[in-house]
């Protein structure tokens, strides 16, 4: 073979190089179905050849980067395996954790000797260490919770708090209940958690009318007895941060608590 003929030939292949990539690379971008689910679009690319998987999976990623602004973890592309998967944290920041700030819900209201009430659950994030427990601690004090209730800041560790109490008039906020859990134990089935206390001012010694509590999130409905045979039938509701639900009865004049059910 002379050399003028072997310079031909390799200038054909090389034609032939650049040909034959154009058109693979066209042919991708017209597989690449922009209108569909971009997921999809990155699934049928798996199915093809590897060099036309690569430059679907390509085009799909940037569509989404451009037109969304959402970033996507892709796992099983070629270059990407599990341990490269974007994973989504919990927040970091205690304002993002509501460890200082809590997410508080009205679960109740009304009046009662002509003053209004309220009862409130506001549930606090768990601190990861001592000193955010520190300043929690003092959020909570700051919030109205009584300092009778409170354990020290270091039990607050790692531990969510739930916290319900009465606002009456215009009386300090009192404490009905208050638990620190490390991983709340969902209530299930019938089973529920209440407390009971008066309705009026701090320190009253008067009947104990009103009952709050916990139930399953799957509990419709929560029936409360009073001492005097009636009852009152109330439905939970949900709670933010809370993974149960909460309920508020109040019994009638004259009488007092006696017992609280799920009956639905």
């Amino acid at each position: 073979m002379s050399a003028d003929r072997e310079s031909h030939d390799m200038n054909g292949m090389t034609d032939m190089t650049h040909t034959d990539i154009a058109l693979l690379l066209a042919d991708a971008a017209d597989e690449a179905e922009i209108g569909i689910a971009p997921v999809q679009a990155v699934i049928r690319g798996g199915r093809r050849r590897r060099a036309r998987r690569w430059a679907v999976a390509a085009a799909t990623t940037l569509v989404l980067a451009g037109s969304t602004g959402v970033t996507l973890a892709v796992t099983g592309l070629p270059g990407h395996t599990d341990r490269n998967a974007a994973v989504a944290a919990e927040p970091s920041t205690p304002e993002a954790r509501h460890v200082y700030v809590p997410q508080v819900t009205e679960v109740a209201r009304g009046t009662d000797h002509g003053k209004s009430w309220r009862v409130v659950v506001s549930v606090w994030g768990a601190p990861r260490d001592a000193s955010e427990a520190a300043v929690q601690l003092a959020a909570m004090r700051r919030y109205g919770i009584e300092s009778a209730a409170l354990p020290d800041h270091r039990h607050l560790v790692g531990m969510t708090s739930y916290y319900s109490g009465l606002y009456y008039g215009d009386n300090p906020l009192r404490t009905i209940i208050f638990n620190t859990v490390k991983k709340w134990e969902p209530e299930t089935g019938t089973s529920l958690m209440s407390g009971a206390l008066p309705l009026g001012r701090a320190n009253s010694d008067g009947p104990e009318r009103l009952v709050v509590g916990a139930v399953a999130i799957t509990a419709r409905q929560v029936r409360c007895g009073w001492k005097d045979g009636t009852s009152t039938v109330v439905e939970p509701q949900a709670v933010a941060g809370s993974p149960v639900e909460w309920f508020a009865c109040t019994a009638p004049e004259g009488t007092a608590y006696q017992s609280a059910e799920v009956i639905q």
